[in-house]
């Protein structure tokens, strides 16, 4: 059984309904068709339910067993515009403005979420990162305790004999641009507990730079030194080390060579970028030159499980986040 298999299998355990706000997309349809036939979730299409059942009919997909909610036409609008109003007014936000989001199929859905008329999110097949968190963060707001919003990738590397057994968490690969110490310190922190909460073993967490252990020094590599002694000292029950190159992370022979008193190197699962234009670009070179299944940008530190996707992703990508969504709802 590969890895996303096994996470079908978890979230058959406990279905959750989770809400796909962008059913005007082909590529939505025929996920939430997957996901309905393989009965590992419950699936809200929030759209124009003719266009929707159209497109399906015209596809060969079967959606009948989607709950298919237009806000145009909702009677739940108006509740939902009224408890969007109450959670905004402090904000400046007037009723008439919270009756015209609910309009939007993101916003309703994030207030499907909040209300408890469903467990999750997944949306970004067409709409930007900020156009999908920016309502999470209005109306489910953070976790108790979370000191930031991050994103992460859920890695799966064929063939692939590092990490647990070629499933990595990269993190952060999506939100934050430039984080400071305390930042990737707090990105660290939540993908360690992102990787045992989906792949259900300890986490071991590099902090990468181009340097290992001091063999370069300057600003970048400093603060990566700065963010790793933050997490020793503020999550000791974490496994962490770092500077770290790549190589030395999840290379035995490398790590013993270039780290040898480290219990990370050569063996972590769990690898934190220091900005996000490595994280970007590291993710997908992993995905395109190794093959790799690439799952997200997914959310840690939301209330709520709330996912964004690549613009560029596939049906396939759009069930498998699915899946992990509802697995977080559990």
């Amino acid at each position: 059984m590969n890895f996303i298999d096994g996470i079908k299998d978890r979230a058959r355990n406990e279905m959750k309904t989770i809400v796909l706000p962008e059913a005007s997309d082909l590529r939505v349809v025929t996920a939430a068709a997957t996901v309905l036939k393989e009965a590992y979730a419950n699936v809200v299409l929030v759209g124009n339910e003719e266009n929707i059942k159209k497109m399906a009919e015209e596809n060969g997909l079967d959606v009948s067993k989607a709950i298919i909610v237009d806000p145009l036409k909702s009677e739940k609008s108006k509740e939902y515009a009224e408890n969007l109003y109450e959670l905004r007014k402090a904000k400046g936000m007037t009723l008439e403005q919270a009756e015209e989001l609910v309009k939007d199929e993101v916003y309703y859905g994030m207030m499907m979420v909040k209300m408890n008329d469903a467990d999750g999110l997944v949306s970004g097949a067409i709409h930007s990162t900020s156009d999908t968190l920016r309502p999470a963060l209005q109306i489910l707001k953070t976790a108790p305790g979370t000191k930031l919003v991050s994103a992460f990738f859920l890695m799966v590397v064929p063939n692939c004999e590092f990490g647990e057994d070629g499933v990595f968490v990269f993190g952060d690969c999506g939100l934050n641009e430039n984080p400071t110490a305390e930042q990737l310190a707090e990105i660290a922190h939540s993908s360690s507990e992102s990787f045992k909460q989906l792949v259900g073993k300890e986490a071991k967490v590099a902090m990468l730079s181009y340097s290992t252990m001091g063999s370069a020094k300057s600003d970048l590599t400093q603060k990566v030194i700065d963010a790793t002694n933050i997490v020793k000292e503020n999550y000791p029950e974490i496994k962490v080390d770092g500077e770290m190159q790549l190589d030395a992370a999840i290379v035995p022979s490398v790590g013993k060579s270039k780290a040898p008193n480290s219990e990370i190197a050569g063996c972590a699962n769990t690898l934190i970028f220091p900005d996000l234009n490595a994280g970007n670009i590291g993710y997908k070179l992993t995905q395109r030159l190794a093959k790799a299944e690439a799952y997200g940008p997914l959310c840690q530190g939301i209330a709520r499980p709330v996912n964004d996707l690549s613009r560029g992703c596939s049906a396939d990508d759009i069930a498998g986040v699915v899946a992990i969504t509802a697995v977080q709802a559990q």
